[in-house]
């Protein structure tokens, strides 16, 4: 990898976490593609995920009086199961496929029914998310905008919000990463180097993005991350297709 290539990955990693450290989301999506644009699926994969448990991780420690730990905990049971599935099957999908499905999940949360509405504090949601998002991480590398759309679906309100998906993303970055790493046949590896400066960037970007969080309400914070969610999975959906016509 060439030094301007790493040079510009530290610095979308930089922008990302500072992104994702606001809203807690949208910043691990617009890496992921960044990293597929620039680098095989497996690679990528590894990267990303050293990326976003090191992002996650941070964020958790930073408001970790605010994680919900019975949403995790469904969750994280969730993950489980797909994890175990998943890694007997070994599966990984094209690009296009994977960027449709990250653009399609939260459009689908949407048109759910009232009573099938979206609440982190129900512990079978939970486990359905963990099982539908661990599903997505493991074929896409994040779960991006299903994930969101289940924790703004409650009553939690920003903090909570953010420290307690950062705790859930910690453990589905860490599974990608033994996925990727170990599991599948097209095993990949990152430079130590590229993975120390991508730890130091994600590090700084949510260490800026932690005054700016405070200073928003509630109220600003859920309209903005819809707004978010909606944009880039309308992308993905987009530049799946696109991919999917011109192949």
């Amino acid at each position: 990898m060439s030094l301007a290539t790493i040079a510009l990955l530290c610095a979308a990693m930089v922008g990302t976490s500072f992104l994702s450290g606001i809203f807690g989301m949208a910043g691990g999506l617009i890496l992921i593609g960044i990293l597929l644009a620039l680098l095989p699926l497996p690679e990528a994969m590894m990267l990303h995920g050293v990326t976003q448990l090191a992002s996650n991780g941070w964020r958790a420690l930073l408001w970790w009086r605010h994680i919900r730990w019975r949403p995790v905990a469904a969750y994280i049971g969730g993950c489980l199961i797909a994890l175990l599935v998943w890694s007997l099957w070994r599966y990984v999908p094209g690009k296009a496929l994977a960027l449709l499905l990250l653009g399609v999940t939260p459009f689908m949360v949407r048109l759910a029914p009232a009573r099938l509405q979206a609440d982190p504090e129900s512990p079978v949601q939970g486990v359905f998310y963990g099982i539908a998002c661990m599903s997505l991480i493991l074929l896409t590398g994040v779960a991006g905008p299903l994930i969101d759309s289940f924790f703004l679906g409650g009553r939690l309100d920003r903090r909570e919000i953010v420290a307690t998906k950062a705790a859930c993303q910690v453990f589905g970055h860490l599974a990608k990463l033994v996925y990727f790493g170990g599991i599948i046949e097209q095993a990949a590896t990152v430079d130590p180097l590229v993975a120390i400066l991508a730890v130091l960037s994600c590090m700084v970007g949510t260490l800026l993005a932690a005054r700016v969080l405070e200073t928003m309400t509630d109220t600003q914070f859920r309209r903005w991350a819809n707004g978010i969610i909606t944009a880039i999975a309308g992308y993905y959906v987009v530049h799946g297709a696109l991919l999917l016509v011109t192949a």
